[in-house]
């Protein structure tokens, strides 16, 4: 059964990986990994619908449209082909991608959602630095700023 937080979050984390399901982005403990589009959009439907069969029907009708002439069967194996490649995964033996004899594929590893990198807490250690700066060096400003004062205080 999936995760409900997983399933909200556009950045999944599964194994060593992260994806954007939004953007496509795949990274492989920080290091981008290069997938074609085909293998792509599979892998993102597959974590879509993480823990659930996606049919090859469904795949079919997503990533190759009607009017496209294609050997259909031979495209589909080849495109989890690379995926599971990419992925280092195994048909024989799967951690990812599990094959669902004559109906489709389901992903299987467990997942967790991963903040997208744009939070603003990110940003709060250069505010800390900067008021510690400001901290730092307001006894020298007000010493700058009270110096003339004094002197012209003082004759």
């Amino acid at each position: 059964m999936r995760d409900r937080a997983a399933s909200d979050s556009a950045n999944v984390r599964f194994d060593s990986f992260d994806v954007n399901l939004r953007t496509g982005d795949v990274h492989r403990n920080g290091v981008p990994v290069v997938l074609q589009e085909q293998p792509l959009r599979i892998l993102i439907r597959l974590l879509e619908a993480r823990g659930e069969i996606v049919t090859r029907e469904a795949l079919r009708s997503e990533l190759w449209p009607g009017n496209t002439f294609i050997d259909f069967e031979h495209s589909l194996n080849a495109a989890i082909k690379r995926l599971r490649d990419a992925l280092g995964d195994s048909a024989d033996s799967p951690r990812f991608v599990e094959t669902v004899p004559r109906r489709g594929y389901r992903f299987i590893a467990p997942t967790s959602p991963v903040s997208d990198g744009t939070a603003r807490p990110r940003r709060l250690p250069v505010a800390i630095a900067a008021a510690v700066a400001i901290a730092a060096l307001l006894p020298w400003l007000v010493s700058l700023r009270l110096g003339p004062v004094r002197a012209r205080a003082c004759r």
